[in-house]
């Protein structure tokens, strides 16, 4: 927004928090970039507070901006002139909710997007502005397709302003039907992996859960997390549902083999399997 000329006020982000093995105080990538490009910034502790309220006022609002935060309080995204406007990460009216990128891949979808849209009381309902597509590749993680969907996210809110700024965007309210599908809030129960899941099911969900929170399943070696893998349909007999296999680590499915490329046990870092299976004790 800066980069294309827009008149930043200020900037709202998450407070300082420890982070890291030495749990030092570490501040927000939002945060760093704000203060090197001499923008003001709040780290309000409590969204609600007549503080904060009060400063947000002081700045005298035309539009509000809000990416991937917290919910605000009515009396905050209502204030600004022209409203408050939300960047999500699908093409809404479907996958409203906390892990649109998440449920998308989870569910193998061939296609996503993002779309801007104006807040109003219930969550991810607005009137929406404008939107983009993108294709998911086959194999595509959830991060991979982040990194993507940021860069379209980021010149569509572009766009978005644009239209605003020159009065000529066309809003279009959504329309609600029980087709639509839902993005919950994940937890860990729901990460994980189930062993009578089908083969695309089960690479569909290591998929949609990497690299963060990841997907998890319980194995003789302990709960794993699986980052990477890949589907084959030959059956590969043993007695086991987890289990080495020419040098090579599977899980038996129903309609399948699916082989682990990249794995995490607990207290151990990330790893390709080779090197996993190099240090099990023969």
């Amino acid at each position: 927004m800066v980069e294309n000329g827009f008149d930043v006020v200020g900037v709202v982000t998450a407070v300082d928090k420890p982070a890291g093995r030495g749990q030092k105080i570490q501040e927000s990538s939002v945060k760093t970039v704000a203060l090197s490009l001499g923008l003001p910034v709040f780290q309000p502790n409590n969204l609600k507070s007549d503080g904060f309220y009060q400063s947000m006022c002081d700045l005298r609002i035309d539009l509000g901006v809000v990416i991937a935060f917290r919910m605000l309080p009515e009396r905050i995204w209502s204030l600004p002139r022209l409203g408050t406007i939300n960047l999500h990460g699908s093409l809404l009216p479907q996958y409203r909710g906390a892990a649109p990128i998440h449920h998308a891949v989870i569910n193998g979808e061939t296609k996503t997007g993002v779309t801007t849209f104006f807040l109003k009381h219930e969550i991810d309902t607005g009137d929406i502005i404008s939107s983009d597509t993108l294709m998911i590749g086959e194999d595509e993680t959830v991060g991979e397709l982040h990194d993507r969907m940021m860069v379209v996210g980021a010149n569509l809110m572009v766009h978005t302003l644009e239209m605003i700024e020159n009065n000529k965007q066309h809003s279009t309210p959504q329309v609600f039907d029980s087709t639509l599908k839902i993005a919950p809030k994940l937890n860990r129960a729901f990460c994980k992996l189930d062993l009578g899941m089908d083969l695309q099911s089960f690479h569909n969900k290591v998929r949609g859960l990497s690299p963060m929170p990841c997907a998890w399943l319980e194995t003789a070696f302990g709960d794993m997390k699986i980052y990477r893998g890949a589907k084959h349909d030959v059956k590969i007999t043993s007695e086991e549902k987890v289990f080495i296999h020419d040098k090579k680590l599977w899980v038996d499915l129903m309609d399948g083999t699916y082989e682990i490329l990249e794995l995490q046990l607990p207290g151990k870092p990330k790893m390709a399997t080779r090197d996993f299976l190099n240090g099990i004790k023969k």
